[in-house]
């Protein structure tokens, strides 16, 4: 365990450090079978997102359930937001995470985009390097007949972490149209084609939009897994990108709806070495500030 997070550490440093092309990243997942045989590892915080009934029906030995509200804020006007540095350590430490925790996140159905954004929290308080997906999630664990338990988890003792700042994974509106169209730059749309497209309006309510922020490309969330939610190898990741028309050095900007959809943009720009940043109020902040979109 110790080996995989001092070489994800290295990467997280290179990114932070400005580096868009970290050589050979290591990759931000584990496998079913790694996560088994370490079910008993002291270190190990295993966080199940998705529904809770599916949670208490039957869930992975050892997890403990949790919600975007644990470890987001919501305010009058956004959805979901990244809490202050003393209040997110705070609410992980009350997950049970420490500073030698090593951190597995899995879904428990299909909610793939919550998990990766528990993960960019995680990544957001300077845990990237030891913090995980589980390739799959729930699904692929029981289609592999591995172990379930209906027992609920004994009370979480909380963790402790070293005070910390967050990480420069967040931009808002002013950056946005001050790179959206800058060289170096791409700007990505991480929602469904139907909405980028302007078939289908989104927005915060009252402020209702068809289209796209300005200089945007499409680069749909559901695109980085598989049929099976399995994840997409480095390789075809990294085509997705080519494809939106990433470029070697370029450094991406990832929005959504409302900043959960496009942290698997970024989980996926992590595995193939892209730096990459999210814009946070996404769509709901840009359409609240009747800022201009296009078709």
């Amino acid at each position: 365990m110790q080996t995989k997070i001092l070489a994800k550490a290295a990467m997280a440093f290179a990114i932070l450090a400005g580096s868009a092309q970290a050589t050979s990243p290591a990759e931000p997942w584990v496998s079913t079978e790694w996560l088994q045989s370490h079910l008993d590892d002291p270190e190990l915080v295993l966080l199940q997102v998705g529904e809770e009934s599916q949670y208490k029906s039957a869930h992975i030995p050892g997890a403990r359930f949790v919600r975007l509200d644990d470890v987001a804020v919501t305010s009058d006007e956004l959805s979901l937001q990244v809490p202050s540095a003393p209040e997110l350590r705070q609410r992980l430490q009350g997950l049970g995470i420490s500073d030698s925790s090593h951190v597995v996140v899995y879904f428990g159905n299909d909610h793939v985009s919550v998990s990766t954004r528990i993960l960019f929290t995680l990544q957001s308080a300077g845990l990237a390097a030891h913090a995980d997906l589980l390739d799959g999630g729930m699904p692929k664990w029981r289609r592999e007949g591995r172990p379930l338990t209906d027992r609920a988890s004994a009370a979480t003792q909380p963790g402790t972490l070293t005070a910390f700042n967050l990480q420069p994974t967040i931009v808002d509106a002013a950056f946005v149209q001050a790179h959206a169209r800058q060289t170096g730059y791409v700007l990505i749309d991480a929602r469904a084609a139907m909405y980028y497209d302007g078939l289908e309006e989104s927005g915060a309510d009252g402020h209702q939009h068809r289209g796209h922020i300005p200089g945007a490309r499409n680069l749909p969330f559901t695109s980085i897994t598989n049929d099976d939610l399995t994840l997409k190898k480095p390789a075809e990741l990294l085509a997705l990108f080519r494809k939106a028309g990433v470029e070697p050095g370029d450094r991406v900007i990832a929005y959504c709806h409302i900043g959960q959809q496009a942290t698997a943009v970024l989980f996926a720009a992590r595995a193939v070495g892209i730096d990459a940043v999210l814009y946070d109020g996404s769509f709901e902040d840009w359409t609240t500030r009747d800022l201009p979109v296009e078709l």
